[in-house]
C-alpha cells in the first residue's frame, strides 16, 4: 500500500513539474510574439503598415533597444540570396 502511495506521490510531482515547464514555455512564447508585435508597430512603416504617432513612438524607442539589437543580429547572421538577388535589379 505505501508503495502505490509513494508512485502516486511521483507520478503527481512529475505532472505538475510537466504542467509548469510546459506552462513556462508558452508564456516565452507569447512573450516572444508581443515583442514581434510591437516592433511591428513601431517600425511597420518601413514595410507599408501605417505607424502610429510619432510623439508615441520617440516614448517607447528606448524600450525597443533589445529588439532592435535582435532584428540587426538576425539579418547579420542570415544568408538571403533573395534579398542580394533583389539588391542587384535595385527593387524598391
Amino acid at each position: 500500500m505505501v508503495k502505490i502511495l509513494e508512485d502516486i506521490g511521483h507520478f503527481i510531482k512529475g505532472f505538475l513539474s510537466a504542467f509548469k515547464q510546459q506552462s513556462t514555455e508558452y508564456l516565452e512564447f507569447e512573450e516572444r510574439e508581443l515583442e514581434n508585435v510591437f516592433t511591428l508597430l513601431l517600425m511597420g512603416s518601413f514595410v507599408g503598415i501605417p505607424s502610429p504617432p510619432t510623439t508615441l513612438v520617440m516614448r517607447l524607442m528606448p524600450h525597443m533597444v533589445r529588439e532592435i539589437y535582435v532584428m540587426q543580429q538576425r539579418v547579420v547572421d542570415m544568408d538571403d540570396i533573395f534579398g542580394e538577388i533583389s539588391a542587384l535589379f535595385e527593387i524598391t
